[in-house]
Formats: structure tokens, sequence, C-alpha cells
């Protein structure tokens, strides 16, 4: 990995106080609290950099562009909200997988995400 700066600093301790997968924008945002000059150009080379020495990892939403977050994490999967477009991590999986792939398929590995409204989106949409 490239040299340690300030701002590759602050990008990696925004992964380490934050749960969710971010966007580049996010991270933009939350590392500006430490380094106000930050750029957007230095938090894509930084994400490419953490990604390639396996620090992060993308996380891909179909139709979405790609978040990023710890690749040390375990196995989880996602809920988007399709109102704000949070996403949030789910600590839960369902282990049924080799159950329901065809006979004689080799699973390698799987992805699930849930989709709907997050607690502060549903309560909104009911108001």
């Amino acid at each position: 990995m490239p040299r340690n700066t300030r701002q590759r600093a602050a990008i990696s301790r925004v992964f380490s106080a934050t749960q969710p997968p971010l966007t580049p924008q996010e991270i933009l945002v939350a590392a500006r609290d430490e380094v106000p000059q930050l750029g957007i150009a230095t938090v894509y080379r930084t994400i490419k950099a953490l990604v390639e020495s396996g620090i992060l990892k993308a996380v891909e939403l179909p139709g979405e562009p790609p978040r990023y977050e710890l690749a040390n994490k375990k196995h989880h999967h996602h809920f988007h909200c399709r109102a704000c477009g949070a996403v949030f991590d789910i600590h839960r999986c369902i282990t049924e997988f080799d159950e329901m792939k065809p006979a004689g398929f080799l699973l390698e590995r799987h992805e699930v995400i849930l989709y709907g409204l997050c607690k502060a989106c549903a309560t909104m949409d009911r108001g």
C-alpha cells in the first residue's frame, strides 16, 4: 500500500468508526471532519489502494455504484432503503442455499440484499 498520509489515515478511520458500507461521497463527507481540504480524487485513489491491499471490499448493489466496507467483516448481507438510499448490515444469513441449487452444481458464494424502508423512512411514510 502507498505511504500513509494524513488523508489516507482519515479515510481509514472513517471505516473503523462506521458499520454500513459507504459511497465515496459519504467517505469524503465523513473524512472532511478531520481533513477539510480532502478531495474526491484522493478518496477514489485511497479506496483503490485499500481494496487492492485487501483492507476494503466493494459492496455491489444492482443499479447502484459500489459502496465499500472493511474486508475483514464476518459474512453478512445488506438492507437497502428504497426511500433514503441508506444501506444497513444484516448479521444473519440464510443457510439453505445448498438445498436450493440445481443438482450437481457447486455453490461458491452468495449475496442477499433486502429492499424496503428503513425505520426512519417507514415512520415518515406512515405519517
